[in-house]
């Protein structure tokens, strides 16, 4: 498909730079089947949903993914920074450097923090600024020190409009964060509160809990002019196989499956065969999904507010039609709700083809 079809005109206005407080003061516009919108508040969303559904998160946990620190080579130095977007083993780390120009295969890169400096190799090159780099250190004292030294990594559409802060470390990070390894958060899951959750429990829907490591690489434009040729980024995902029997007996029982995000949406179909039936998962996906895609596993969405011509919502418009989608955003933008990571919710019911 081409790719315009999925732009659309925001006013910058309509980004969120902080989230609403209480987090699920939230605004929620929600978009049943028949076409229809419906005004409510993220607090609504046991209302919206049925004893006997299961709601399913995604608990990966944001580093601190952004460096500052110095190029090293003889005595030349130079400024630079790092965003990590892909863990490749004990040591190394895929990096999105800046500026990236001045990087040359083996220069060595001391980075600094509270945590004192952390030094690394670049060990290769890529395309868009991508660096790989090989610290000295190794393991959990590697995390250990990125964690002290690095700092929030706020989505670019927020970090060119302000710096992150100490209030970034808690408004940018789900309640249901325990796994830690993603560079953005699944912002669908950071309207949470715990009084919503006893709601959601009190309604008789179950909680689930699945893991993808949100990469950096949500972020990154579709360049291709046709979906065709666009090259997905890969994200690792985990079920267990304790969540794929319980959510498969929910199915069985008449329930729906809830998707709290794209992100475990995308661990879901990832885990699902082609009949239906969600099987454990441990593995790398890339997996893109564009209008025309039988959606195998989830029957409810909910999730923010995505870029223009980005690959969320080219995956919204695959869930509920792009025409109703782009309805639905216009409607958005018209009543005043906030776009992006820190902005309002949507929750989608799947279109049937």
């Amino acid at each position: 498909m081409r790719v315009d079809l999925f732009d659309f005109h925001l006013p910058q206005d309509r980004i969120a730079l902080r989230p609403a407080l209480p987090r699920d003061s939230a605004r929620l516009l929600v978009v049943p089947a028949d076409g229809s919108f419906q005004d409510r508040i993220v607090r609504d969303l046991p209302d919206c949903l049925r004893p006997g559904d299961a709601l399913v998160v995604n608990d990966s946990r944001v580093i601190h993914a952004r460096l500052s620190g110095r190029r090293l080579r003889g005595e030349l130095t130079a400024n630079v920074e790092a965003t990590l977007i892909e863990r490749l083993d004990s040591s190394r780390w895929r990096a999105l450097m800046r500026p990236a120009k001045k990087l040359a295969i083996g220069d060595r890169i001391s980075f600094m923090g509270h945590g004192g400096a952390i030094d690394a190799r670049v060990e290769a090159k890529g395309e868009d600024g991508e660096i790989t780099l090989a610290f000295e250190l190794y393991g959990p004292a590697l995390d250990e020190a990125i964690e002290l030294s690095g700092v929030m990594p706020l989505p670019p559409y927020i970090a060119g409009k302000r710096s992150a802060d100490a209030r970034d470390e808690t408004d940018y990070q789900t309640i249901f964060a325990r796994e830690a390894g993603a560079v953005a958060a699944p912002t669908a899951g950071l309207h949470f509160t715990p009084q919503l959750l006893a709601a959601i429990e009190a309604r008789g829907v179950r909680l689930y809990r699945v893991t993808l490591h949100v990469g950096a690489g949500t972020f990154l434009p579709v360049k291709a002019e046709d979906t065709d040729l666009h090259r997905m980024h890969e994200e690792f995902a985990r079920l267990d196989a304790e969540t794929a029997q319980a959510l498969n007996g929910v199915r069985a029982g008449g329930g729906r499956i809830v998707a709290v995000g794209t992100t475990a949406l995308r661990v879901l179909e990832s885990a699902a065969d082609d009949a239906g039936r969600i099987l454990p998962y441990a593995d790398r996906t890339s997996i893109f999904i564009t209008p025309g895609y039988r959606f195998r596993a989830v029957d409810m969405l909910l999730t923010n507010f995505h870029l223009p011509r980005s690959t969320l919502f080219m995956l919204v418009a695959a869930f509920a039609g792009l025409e109703r989608m782009k309805a639905a955003y216009a409607h958005a933008i018209e009543s005043g709700y906030r776009f992006y990571s820190y902005g309002d919710a949507c929750l989608l019911q799947r279109c049937e083809t």
